[in-house]
């Protein structure tokens, strides 16, 4: 396990930190396919929380895309780095899960957010956030549809359906609701970085053969609050 301090001149206010977000926003890059799905490594991230002590724990796990089998897997805690702010919550995470993808044996391949790409109210989410900053291709896989509207996808899985950002423009595709399992709640899928939206879904899609959420982000969600637990005990 990795511990992580707070990174010197990280942002400490809300203005600071939309500055930020602001400049590397210009860097996403939306016109490459990514890896081709079932191939490869796929690299799940994943934080828990202890709000009382101020700690993070984050956990990456490394799977073989084409067996979902583990290939490898990092932790890393340290003190949250930025208070709750809605829409600026990849400050809070950010070192802390770079810590833990720095710290694996191997390289990533694919990440798997379990949160929001350009499913975010400034079109920057932490899987955005993070595959800027390593170059990485990212992807958000999401619980629910944050601020953003849709109709219900058909009941089979595989459906999808358009998750819609109004703007001046009119309606704008910031995601997919996307049903992974047949006649169950779908996941909300955003492109992060270097990955297109038809290869987020598919990736999506491949990761979860048996149930709802993909396979990286259950075995990082359980792998990080393990250490949180040994963290703080």
């Amino acid at each position: 396990m990795t511990t992580v301090r707070i990174p010197a001149g990280w942002p400490a206010t809300e203005e600071q930190a939309r500055a930020v977000q602001d400049e590397l926003r210009e860097r996403v890059v939306l016109d490459e396919p990514g890896p081709p799905p079932g191939t490869g490594r796929v690299t799940g991230v994943d934080v828990a929380y202890d709000d009382e002590r101020d700690v993070v724990a984050a956990a990456a796990v490394v799977l073989d895309a084409a067996t979902l089998d583990v290939v490898a897997e990092a932790t890393a805690v340290g003190q949250v780095s930025f208070p709750y702010v809605p829409g600026l919550l990849a400050f809070r995470e950010i070192p802390t899960v770079l810590a833990a993808l720095g710290a694996l044996p191997c390289g990533p391949g694919l990440v798997v957010c379990d949160g929001y790409g350009l499913a975010h109210p400034r079109r920057f989410g932490l899987a955005s956030h993070l595959g800027v900053l390593t170059g990485l291709p990212t992807i958000g896989v999401a619980k629910n549809p944050f601020t953003f509207s849709y109709e219900e996808p058909g009941a089979e899985r595989g459906s999808a359906s358009p998750l819609l950002a109004d703007g001046p423009a009119g309606a704008e595709e910031v995601g997919r609701a996307l049903r992974t399992r047949d006649g169950v709640k779908p996941v909300f899928v955003s492109v992060g970085h270097r990955v297109n939206l038809d290869n987020a879904c598919a990736h999506t899609l491949a990761l979860t053969p048996k149930y709802r959420l993909p396979e990286t982000t259950r075995r990082a969600d359980s792998l990080c609050r393990r250490a949180l637990r040994e963290a703080t005990p």
